[in-house]
């Protein structure tokens, strides 16, 4: 016989942390809009100025700007992500180094979305444009997104999920851009979604 891992009508709250404009995570938002188990419960940045921010008050998601300071000095920001009874953490744009504290509380509970084929191009301070302008100036003909669970070294953790695109001579740092953004857009959350329902959904034997 089969049994559920966690009551199945468990409801998963989910944080995503940003600290860019955060596309990504307006992206998951509205993926999980309907989803009945998993809740994108809140937006977190350390960018008072995200663009993300605002959309995501009007989509119903809670949201919250944080210290730095504070986020790495101290358990402030996960007793908040306790009281709300945040189960899962989602990073998409954050470009700061999770703290041992949290990454100590939610294990591979956690995970990253990062635009290259790691373990190239990746580490501290390679995000965004910053690598898709060391990959043109490499040569290689591919690059991708790598989604990683997360542990307390920049980029390091094990790998979930890969895809890859087709770099061309002629491509541009715009162009590239769009190119990875598809396949964020494309794949992200799905992949949440996935490693919820491996992770708090799944079947085993009795």
């Amino acid at each position: 016989c089969y049994s559920i891992f966690e009551n199945y009508m468990t409801i998963i709250n989910v944080a995503i942390f940003i600290s860019g404009y955060g596309s990504n995570a307006l992206n998951i938002i509205e993926f999980f809009d309907k989803n009945r188990l998993i809740n994108i419960r809140l937006l977190l940045s350390n960018n008072k100025n995200s663009y993300a921010l605002k959309k995501a008050k009007e989509m119903g998601v809670e949201t919250v700007v944080f210290n730095n300071d504070s986020f790495k000095n101290n358990d402030e920001i996960l007793r908040f992500l306790q009281s709300k009874n945040i189960n899962f953490i989602v990073l998409a744009g954050f470009l700061r180094l999770i703290p041992n504290n949290i990454i100590e509380h939610y294990g591979e509970k956690v995970i990253n979305i990062h635009p290259s084929l790691l373990p190239k191009f990746g580490g501290k301070g390679m995000y965004g444009k910053h690598v898709h302008l060391a990959v043109l100036a490499s040569g290689d003909r591919l690059s991708g997104i790598t989604i990683h669970f997360v542990n307390n070294v920049y980029d390091d953790g094990k790998i979930i999920f890969q895809d890859s695109v087709v770099v061309k001579k002629e491509d541009t740092l715009d162009i590239l851009t769009k190119k990875i953004h598809d396949l964020e857009y494309k794949h992200y959350p799905k992949v949440i979604e996935e490693v919820i329902n491996s992770i708090f959904f799944n079947f085993h034997e009795c």
